[in-house]
């Protein structure tokens, strides 16, 4: 397996896992919903959204950079779309991602206007991680208010009974 063809299933996973996480939040039964910890759940996934969306347009893709990386509150029923509207644009992008395009520098400005420069295999890692750690924060914020968080993990998604 290429490095390009290792982040486009490891971008496969984190669609099919940011979906159950999606299912998860929606399925929490309403009188839990007044919590809290319930609203930043919903907020965190919507900055994996954001978080995304920003990287694709600092990767120079034609899509606007988010207004707003930390939205909120965020409605539990936007994220579907929210996460649909991110994804499309980065299905196109990977499909194209190569060995050259991985190694590519690109300089950015961050949040808090410093400027600077990272290869492509660095930020796919970092959004990679990125994923999985909100992930965790999530499923622990569902626990707290007395739901069982979903499973995402990775070797439940690549794993083969023999």
């Amino acid at each position: 397996m290429t490095r390009a063809e290792q982040f486009r299933e490891w971008f496969d996973y984190e669609v099919k896992s940011h979906e159950t996480v999606r299912a998860s939040l929606e399925a929490v039964i309403p009188p839990r919903r007044g919590d809290p910890a319930f609203q930043k759940a919903i907020d965190l996934m919507a900055h994996v959204v954001q978080a995304r969306r920003l990287w694709l347009h600092r990767f120079g893709a034609p899509v606007e950079a988010p207004g707003d990386i930390f939205p909120t509150p965020v409605p539990v029923k936007a994220l579907a779309g929210q996460f649909t509207a991110m994804e499309e644009p980065w299905r196109a992008w990977m499909a194209q991602l190569d060995e050259a395009e991985l190694e590519r520098r690109f300089r950015y400005t961050s949040l808090d206007g410093r400027r600077w420069e990272s290869a492509v295999h660095e930020i796919l890692t970092q959004l990679h991680g990125h994923s999985l750690y909100h992930r965790g924060q999530v499923a622990l914020l569902l626990r707290l208010i007395g739901e069982v968080p979903p499973v995402t993990d990775y070797v439940f998604a690549t794993r083969r009974a023999v």
